[in-house]
């Protein structure tokens, strides 16, 4: 069966034209070359600057990359956001979130951190949610450097970057050091148990990110096959059992997305914990619908994902 019909007119021919991936192992390095040089170049307008640094890592791991993106002019008392890119675990960068962190700098002045942590297979699970772990420590001993208020940062991401986002705010909620005012989750890639869903929606995940790769990438992070007891919930939030004094949680995904049932879940038991939560369901919208940036439903997204930031960083 497939979806096609309820993909929205403005989205079906790229997605239509999208090449289907089976992942293995053997061909990660191949598709990760492949995706860094197809990327777009990011225009960076003359009022913002991007930089990149090394960082420490979790103690006994390397150093690790991040991309600064904020503005130019000096300030004080910004608010702050740590941006971990999306890629299923076992692909993708740092730079995948420039754009997004230039139109935050534009929009309210905000100093985003970009964290380039460990992928999978090669660093499983807890390697990969220690890196933004790490680097939500160093936006905090930092944040006078760069001109942030400590009491107003965020945690955003994307699809399994929006999964480590909410695996580093339970952390850090847990460990009790790094307070987080807001977390922004896009798509976010939250329950291994998904892939073995006993009466999975045939509507769900037909483009970009298929069950199958779903199973792949779970199993890279994991180290192990999904779906079984004891996985931790650092690994898939959707297993915590206590969602209560998490902060404030914009969730966003598409009505065709894979990842559309557990998100509702993961908000339904945010609201039943008390957690003020917002989360949008935008029709006909694949995985990774914004980026047809021309289509009028990933421009409300655009809208709603600024105006929630704004609201949970309290930007006048």
């Amino acid at each position: 069966m497939t979806s096609k019909h309820l993909v929205d007119p403005e989205l079906l021919p790229m997605f239509q034209q999208m090449p289907g991936f089976q992942f293995t192992r053997e061909m990660l390095p191949m598709v990760r070359s492949a995706m860094q040089a197809a990327r777009p170049a990011v225009e960076i307008p003359d009022s913002v600057s991007v930089t990149e640094r090394q960082i420490p890592g979790p103690a006994g791991a390397p150093d690790m990359r991040v991309i600064i993106t904020q503005p130019k002019a000096a300030g004080r008392g910004r608010p702050g956001i740590l941006h971990i890119h999306g890629g299923g675990y076992i692909i993708g960068t740092a730079d995948m979130t420039i754009a997004s962190d230039v139109s935050y700098a534009q929009e309210f002045g905000a100093v985003s951190v970009s964290v380039e942590y460990r992928l999978s297979p090669e660093t499983a699970h807890p390697g990969p949610v220690e890196d933004c772990y790490a680097g939500l420590a160093w936006l905090h001993a930092n944040a006078a450097e760069l001109g942030v208020d400590p009491a107003r940062i965020a945690v955003t991401g994307e699809s399994a970057g929006g999964g480590l986002a909410a695996a580093t705010v339970l952390l850090a909620r847990d460990r009790g050091k790094l307070p987080v005012r807001f977390q922004h989750l896009i798509f976010p890639m939250l329950d291994d148990r998904t892939v073995t869903e006993a009466d999975p929606s045939p509507m769900h995940g037909e483009f970009v990110w298929t069950r199958e790769s779903n199973r792949f990438g779970w199993a890279a992070l994991l180290g192990h096959e999904p779906g079984i007891d004891g996985v931790s919930p650092y690994a898939a939030p959707a297993r915590a059992t206590d969602l209560a004094g998490l902060p404030p949680t914009f969730i966003a995904t598409g009505a065709l997305d894979l990842f559309l049932e557990e998100n509702l879940e993961y908000s339904r038991r945010l609201i039943r914990a008390g957690v003020p939560s917002e989360l949008h369901v935008y029709p006909g919208a694949p995985h990774g619908f914004m980026m047809v940036a021309s289509a009028r439903v990933s421009q409300q997204f655009v809208r709603d994902s600024i105006a929630s930031l704004k609201v949970g960083l309290g930007v006048q």
